[in-house]
């Protein structure tokens, strides 16, 4: 399993990698329903997003993430990030994080190609064994989200993460099989198709 940078192209979404010249529509992603305001997220505010940037950029060249930048395809304007992260490829297992969209993109199909698209990549190119999804206990939306794709909840990681507000996180952990890729990915397949019909 050997993850390089890569562009990951669908009808709703493109997945670009990261870079230093995405911050400015960054921040502007982020402002369009102040993320960085909802308690349960780590979504940068105009004045932090340099340095959750640089973390990005870092971790990715130590190989330990993949970041990637969403661009809207009828806009063609960045609407957020996500992430490959949680990398071990000795175990082939990765998980899909740090996932954050604009205000106006959320509850349109972006987020169901996203994940189409990364878990396409991450189970038949990079030939994973199980894809993880995390998210906060207090994120029900989230947990909706994800559970909607497909993912099986695996349990709740308790006073996993102390946040920078001080609070101590409880984190509900999802995966996804190889065994049960195809299951999945017909579901999300059939989502995105009835979205196109309405």
């Amino acid at each position: 399993m050997h993850i390089t940078p890569v562009e990951l192209i669908g009808q709703h979404a493109k997945l670009t990698p990261l870079k230093q010249a995405h911050l400015e529509d960054l921040q502007a992603a982020a402002l369009d329903g102040k993320l960085w305001e909802l308690f349960f997220t780590f979504v940068p505010n105009p004045e932090t997003t340099q340095q959750w940037l640089d973390t990005a950029l870092s971790l990715q060249d130590k190989g330990s993430v993949l970041a990637f930048t969403v661009i809207q395809q009828s806009t063609g304007k960045i609407i957020g990030s996500t992430r490959y992260c949680r990398i071990a490829p000795e175990h082939k297992r990765l998980e899909i994080g740090y996932t954050w969209y604009s205000q106006s993109a959320q509850r349109s199909a972006i987020n169901t190609e996203c994940k189409l698209l990364l878990l396409t990549h991450a189970f038949e190119v990079l030939d994973c064994n199980v894809v993880e999804l995390r998210t906060d206990w207090f994120n029900k939306k989230s947990q909706a989200a994800i559970e909607r794709l497909g993912a099986k909840r695996d349990g709740v990681l308790r006073n996993h993460i102390l946040s920078t507000d001080g609070r101590v996180r409880d984190i509900v952990v999802y995966s996804i099989l190889k065994s049960e890729w195809m299951g999945v990915k017909n579901n999300l397949e059939f989502l995105l198709k009835r979205r196109r019909e309405r």
